[in-house]
């Protein structure tokens, strides 16, 4: 019995060496599979502080009402031009209407009680003068003509608040622009506070970027810096217009605007883009070495995250990382990848660990 179970484990063990030999043997024999590679260069011999960030227009506004109340016409669609003061949405403003008729009859019952009231007092001031009426009958007629008076004030400051509100069921744009979204239809209910129309300004764009406290202080007012726009691939040339001081409210980022100078590119707001800004080399002084690599080049299994890197001969190496924040399309790389890998960015295939590849 013995000696058949000693002759089972041999016969087993053959078959699993064969069967890995084979493996080895199917693998070689794979023909390798193109790929484009990316590599990222040691920032610290760069004379540029690399950030990402988006662009944005200069005036932008999302137009709401304080009132509540049918939405009766919606006058413009998304991408459509629009001028200063231009009406875009109306609200149904019926109560308004009958409010105004109101203070309008108020204003001229008080300004028949204000005209009779000044002619009395007038008339009472001449007969003061003449000694003909007392101190005290011209006392109680300033007083009746001041209550008049006031009441007449009252009654046109209360048309003045409902021209107010009727701004406010006539939404216009506050400047030039382009609407970039209509959040109602005819028929919806607006409510006080509720977006209706957003509207942003098609002069001037700028780029909002978010700049690490390893280099912030490398960046100053006034700088010129290169914005690279990723979807069109075209560079424009910027200015910092604004440096944030503070990184309370923006995850230990530091916001920096950016005003893009005219261009012929087709630019858009919302478009993500890289920025480059020129630092003097100085002594003592690091650039950060931040890893960021493109969010498609990530391989998830699970809750797990790689990417897959070139090893020796060749071959696909599929290194698990820790990631960091996202910036636009590309992510962080907090560990598991060094500033100077080269990494798998797209295959021509299906990769998996140790497969031949080619880079192209």
């Amino acid at each position: 019995m013995r000696k058949k179970a000693i002759a089972i484990l041999i016969v087993a063990s053959t078959v699993f060496i064969s069967c890995g030999g084979d493996k080895k043997e199917q693998v070689a024999s794979l023909p390798a599979i193109p790929v484009k590679v990316a590599g990222i260069s040691d920032n610290n011999t760069s004379p540029y502080v690399s950030a990402s960030g988006k662009i944005e227009a200069e005036n932008s506004a999302n137009l709401s009402t304080r009132m509540m109340g049918y939405v009766t016409k919606v006058n413009v669609k998304v991408g459509q031009k629009v001028s200063q003061g231009q009406l875009l949405v109306s609200v149904n403003n019926t109560d308004l209407q009958a409010k105004k008729a109101q203070v309008n009859a108020s204003i001229t019952q008080a300004q028949a009680g204000y005209n009779n009231a000044k002619k009395d007092y007038d008339r009472f001031v001449n007969l003061f003068a003449q000694q003909s009426a007392s101190q005290k009958e011209l006392d109680d007629m300033t007083a009746r003509y001041e209550m008049a008076k006031a009441g007449l004030e009252a009654a046109k400051q209360m048309r003045n608040e409902i021209n107010a509100q009727f701004a406010y069921s006539n939404i216009s744009a506050p400047f030039s622009g382009v609407v970039t979204n209509t959040f109602v239809k005819e028929g919806d209910m607006a409510n006080p506070g509720m977006p209706l129309v957003s509207i942003e300004g098609a002069k001037k764009l700028q780029v909002t970027a978010m700049v690490s406290e390893s280099d912030i202080a490398l960046i100053t007012q006034g700088m010129k810096v290169n914005v690279l726009v990723k979807s069109i691939n075209q560079e424009v040339e910027g200015k910092v217009s604004e440096i944030s001081l503070s990184a309370k409210n923006t995850g230990g980022q530091y916001l920096v605007k950016i005003d893009l100078n005219k261009s012929e590119a087709k630019i858009l707001s919302g478009m993500f883009v890289n920025v480059q800004f020129p630092v003097e080399k100085k002594e003592n002084v690091k650039v950060s070495d931040k890893v960021l690599i493109p969010v498609t080049a990530l391989v998830k299994e699970g809750q797990l995250t790689g990417v897959y890197t070139i090893g020796s001969g060749n071959v696909a190496i599929l290194r698990w990382l820790r990631i960091g924040k996202t910036f636009g399309d590309q992510v962080e790389v907090l560990s598991g990848l060094s500033a100077n890998e080269q990494y798998i960015v797209s295959a021509d295939g299906k990769l998996f660990n140790g497969a031949k590849v080619s880079i192209q």
